[in-house]
């Protein structure tokens, strides 16, 4: 009964071993994430990676891609399942090509408090259909991550939905590795108070954007609490701007105060050992599925300081990281994905040698 007691170090299951083998195979990956784009009317009709972004992975030595999708908005409004699919099959091709990684993650999902019971049967028959299609691909190159960033819910009720995806899958499909994360948006904080599932064969996976404050700034679908713009990494005195008076009142007020302390990379490398020291308690592997910086009001030389620092202290404290993302609005490229556009400051942040 190795699966009851995690403090008394029994031996780990084959299958745990193997997924902390894969965990370790997912490092240096990035968001590929058009089909996430339910708001944008081309995202189905035109393919956005090209020969020659694969091309440009692989001299990046980015090794996974993880492919967001909208799922539940396809099928609300009513796009045949199909087309969808065709576009996964043409990523999974190239990935093959390419020897990159994948992983198909469930974006958008509207699961919550009060219609997690409608709601976790139309995300099971997605992975149904996925897993069907899907069921001859090596669980080396395919993962699956089953839901992305689940609400502030309650933790009881979420662990329970996961559960019944995990199980549903399982019915089909012992061997592919699964990503899970927790409620609140994949957060560290919720991670390090969840108790892990049953099931093996699962990668934990988190997001982290911290100090939000910094990372999100500007970003108008946060809101006010994120209106003050300028802001560096590391915190430094003299170029910290004034607060943006829309801020007064929110969270962000009282982040804004607290950058001082937070904007450095030892909070940094604190926070991320939260969840390390989770993982080893239990004995899982987990991998930040989701770090980055939005761009428009952040400057260059703080973004990829930044990246940096996450990037190096995921890789002392042997967590694989995905960027978000390769191309949208947190891309680390200015402008086009090419090597030319790629700043000296970022190339050094990522570790590209050439």
């Amino acid at each position: 009964m190795h699966s009851l007691n995690a403090k008394s170090k029994p031996t780990p299951s084959n299958e745990r071993l193997e997924a902390f083998k894969r965990a370790k195979s997912l490092n240096n990956g990035v968001s590929v994430s058009w089909l996430e784009q339910w708001w944008n009317k081309d995202a189905l009709s035109v393919s956005h990676i090209k020969t020659s972004d694969y091309e440009l992975l692989r001299t990046l030595k980015i090794t996974t891609i993880r492919l967001p999708v909208a799922f539940e908005h396809f099928e609300s409004t009513k796009i045949p399942v199909e087309k969808v699919f065709t576009h996964i099959d043409e990523v999974l091709k190239q990935c093959r090509l390419y020897g990159i990684k994948l992983i198909i993650d469930y974006h958008y999902g509207k699961i919550n408090d009060n219609n997690y019971l409608t709601e976790t049967p139309k995300v099971i028959n997605s992975w149904l259909l996925l897993t069907k299609r899907y069921i001859r691909e090596s669980p080396n190159v395919l993962f699956f991550e089953i839901y992305n960033e689940p609400p502030h819910m309650d933790p009881k009720v979420w662990k329970d939905a996961a559960y019944n995806i995990v199980t549903a899958i399982r019915k089909f499909d012992k061997k592919r590795t699964l990503l899970v994360g927790a409620s609140n948006y994949n957060s560290i904080y919720e991670l390090s108070r969840m108790e892990r599932l049953a099931d093996e064969n699962i990668i934990y996976t988190f997001h982290f954007y911290e100090p939000f404050l910094f990372t999100h700034q500007g970003a108008d679908w946060v809101g006010d609490q994120v209106a003050t713009t300028g802001i560096p990494f590391p915190y430094n005195v003299k170029t910290y701007p004034a607060i943006n008076p829309m801020v007064i009142g929110t969270w962000g007020e009282n982040n804004y105060y607290q950058y001082r302390t937070d904007g450095n990379e030892q909070s940094v490398r604190d926070k991320l050992q939260i969840v390390k020291n989770w993982g080893n308690k239990y004995f899982v592997p987990i991998i930040c599925g989701e770090y980055g910086v939005y761009r428009k009001y952040t400057e260059e030389d703080s973004r990829a300081r930044y990246i940096k620092t996450v990037r190096q202290t995921l890789k002392a404290l042997d967590i694989p990281g995905i960027l978000w993302d390769y191309n949208t609005n947190f891309s680390i490229f200015n402008g086009e994905p090419n090597l030319n556009n790629l700043s000296g400051a970022m190339k050094d942040a990522i570790g590209y040698r050439p």
